[in-house]
């Protein structure tokens, strides 16, 4: 039987967007290699907050004499967290599992080889639909030098089952994910150097929230070491030596652990699609604004095109992508993708930053307001932070940075205004409850 819909890929473009296409009455076969819920939630998003509440609470009990309370130094038992990390995503997966079946959506388990654009065979059977929607997710991505396969080099999965707390640690790669893994270990104890070939951490975000978040890593013990071309890992006496050339001058930091953080790359090469004509480069494959290839009726969402990787894109892209295939008008703005980092303070964004205004000739003004005149973030002992607002002269919110307790959680109301065209003065007018975080925002808004 002809499916609706084929997916290769069971993450959360590929698993939302079958469930709610069964929930439109249609019939969806899925195909994915590994476990439901691809690489967000067995080895990124989940996993990684699962862990970074671990560090909070190790960070609170550190702290627990600033709010007047005793509290036992006991350390962190890596096993017990790494065993938590696990419970939390095996619930997760099972859930998966759970509503794919629910949905009467048909689950296959093993690795797909495109027979034509229709087509994939899995274990020996093949599958077939009327449209097909490929999402195979994205994989580490490696630098261009020797050494990064040596024992003790690790990349983001493999750090996850980590059994001890290493004394030290070398971070190659200053984004996200490699920032994530630096604040973490600090709050367990680890010693960490960060190497990063760009001129600032984060690259992408406003450069005044992460020069601000640099600072507050600094502050925690974490080495950062911008402008580091990394030119090889070699062993030492200490485990292992990462090489760098910074400024033109020759550098090298040793730790017996050594994690790869240089970001992830569109997983072209888990399908033949050569085979079918489906255009594609290690940039990922080539879509346009309905996420469809240039094979009709062929579909390819979330990482793998390399629009943005990250997993609530992935599953707008789906929706998009649902939408084209029935016919139906779609609203959602992919140019709103708010993005978080869950550092230790966190740092969110949505929209342009000042940067990008520049250069792209665009008008515009920015406003600060700072959590350390804010009531709930002084009761909470986190002073650290800032909110900027960037608006065009009209008004109109073009974006929004954060840096400081709660800023993924934050950015959200701007992402929902940013939706909605709103202004900064429709912002300044709405009533925010007291005391909150959210002040911040409105604070920021007042201020225009």
């Amino acid at each position: 039987m002809e499916n609706d819909i084929l997916i290769i890929g069971a993450g959360p473009g590929g698993y939302e967007t079958a469930v709610e296409a069964a929930a439109k009455g249609l019939t969806v076969t899925i195909v994915e290699a590994a476990a439901p819920g691809g690489t967000c939630l067995n080895e990124g998003c989940i996993p990684t907050k699962a862990l970074c509440r671990s560090a909070e609470v190790a960070d609170l009990m550190k702290r627990a004499g600033e709010f007047g309370v005793s509290a036992q130094p006991g350390g962190v038992d890596i096993a017990s967290v790494m065993s938590r990390k696990n419970e939390v995503v095996t619930r997760l997966v099972d859930g998966v599992r759970f509503l794919l079946k629910h949905k009467n959506i048909t689950y296959v388990e093993g690795t797909a080889r495109l027979v034509d654009s229709h087509t994939v065979e899995v274990n020996g059977e093949r599958y077939s639909g009327k449209n097909l929607i490929i999402a195979t997710g994205s994989e580490t991505k490696y630098l261009p030098c020797e050494g990064l396969h040596l024992p003790g080099v690790l990349t983001s999965r493999e750090i996850l089952s980590l059994d001890h707390i290493p004394e030290k640690m070398v971070v190659i790669g200053g984004g996200v994910i490699g920032l994530e893994f630096a604040s973490i270990f600090a709050s367990f104890g680890t010693q960490i150097t960060v190497v990063e070939y760009a001129r600032e951490i984060l690259p992408n975000f406003d450069a005044d929230i992460a020069k601000r978040l640099k600072v507050a890593l600094k502050s925690r013990g974490i080495e950062i070491l911008n402008q580091a071309a990394v030119t090889g890992v070699k062993p030492c006496d200490a485990g292992l030596s990462v090489e760098y050339e910074q400024k033109g001058k020759p550098g090298a930091v040793e730790a017996p652990v050594v994690l790869l953080a240089v970001g992830r790359a569109p997983r072209v090469s888990s399908l033949n699609l050569a085979d079918i004509g489906v255009e594609f480069s290690p940039k990922g494959v080539a879509t346009d604004g309905n996420m469809l290839t240039n094979i009709p009726g062929v579909y390819a969402i979330g990482d793998i095109n390399g629009r943005c990787l990250l997993a609530h894109a992935a599953v707008a892209q789906g929706k998009v992508a649902l939408a084209h295939i029935m016919g139906e008008e779609c609203d959602i703005r992919l140019d709103v993708m708010p993005s978080a980092v869950f550092t230790s303070p966190e740092a969110a964004m949505v929209g342009l930053t000042e940067e990008q205004c520049k250069a792209q000739g665009i008008e515009f003004v920015a406003k600060k307001a700072m959590f350390g005149a804010n009531g709930k973030a002084l009761s909470m002992g986190e002073p650290t932070g800032m909110c900027k607002l960037i608006a065009a002269p009209s008004g109109r919110i073009l974006g929004c940075h954060l840096f400081g307790a709660h800023a993924a959680d934050l950015v959200q109301e701007i992402a929902a205004l940013m939706n909605c065209d709103a202004t900064v003065h429709r912002l300044a007018h709405t009533i925010h409850s007291h005391p909150t975080l959210g002040e911040v925002v409105l604070a920021a808004a007042q201020q225009f």
